[in-house]
């Protein structure tokens, strides 16, 4: 059963209005999403869940401004996606949003150290402010040790981690997730899952994730699922 968005949609961080993106595939219209509406809001942590196909990493891709919707609109903390230039979406994903990959997206030639400050180069960061930062959030992330070891050097669930070091770096406001827990087995799974729930009540940061992972489910704030494109329910914790 769908719900109403819950809430005030003026206090939302991200939010969607008849959100719909339709890729023409041999001939074939296909409708990844479907007429989402939705609502996030600041520091909680929102899980999007759905089977393969059910259109959750396209309305990632589209609230992260990385695609176009085919109807609809996006908002980022008021702004909306669809009056910025690519250079004003560009900003706004390096200032103000970081993501967390399930394939963990570090380069192997780097090291961990290398790896987090790879997002702070691209901002232009004076190189004290950038050591002080990386150095920071790897303390955070408990991978200080590991600081010098390439990601062939570490085991999956430690990737994880600096992959989540990289996002925290930028002292980001948003962070989207894509299947953070989905290359890791349970234990590491949930232990990567209680470091972003960290992030939200420690740093006050805004998580939404992508996920099939029924850990995720029971630890988010509130879950939207997707069928075929289209939010089919929201449910609320508590």
């Amino acid at each position: 059963m769908s719900m109403a968005v819950n809430g005030n949609t003026a206090n939302a961080v991200i939010r969607t209005e008849n959100l719909t993106r339709v890729y023409h595939l041999e001939g074939e219209d296909i409708r990844a999403v479907s007429g989402v509406t939705l609502a996030i809001y600041p520091r909680q942590m929102t899980a999007i869940i759905g089977r393969s196909g059910s259109g959750k990493t396209t309305l990632l891709n589209l609230i992260a401004g990385l695609d176009d919707p085919t109807e609809g609109e996006v908002w980022i903390m008021g702004r909306a996606l669809r009056s910025m230039d690519e250079r004003a979406r560009l900003a706004l994903r390096r200032e103000k949003i970081g993501f967390i990959f399930q394939s963990f997206g570090l380069l192997p030639l780097l090291t961990a150290a290398e790896n987090v400050g790879v997002p702070l180069r691209m901002r232009g960061l004076p190189s004290h402010e950038r050591e002080a930062r990386v150095r920071e959030a790897l303390e955070w992330v408990g991978l200080s040790k590991r600081a010098r070891h390439r990601p062939y050097e570490l085991s999956g669930g430690e990737q994880q981690r600096v992959a989540i070091a990289r996002a925290l770096a930028a002292q980001p406001q948003i962070i989207l997730a894509d299947e953070p827990t989905g290359q890791l087995d349970s234990q590491t799974g949930k232990r990567i899952l209680e470091l972003l729930r960290r992030l939200v009540s420690e740093r006050g940061i805004t998580l939404a994730i992508v996920s099939h992972d029924p850990m995720v489910m029971a630890e988010a704030d509130v879950v939207h699922e997707l069928r075929d494109g289209k939010l089919i329910e929201t449910r609320y914790k508590g």
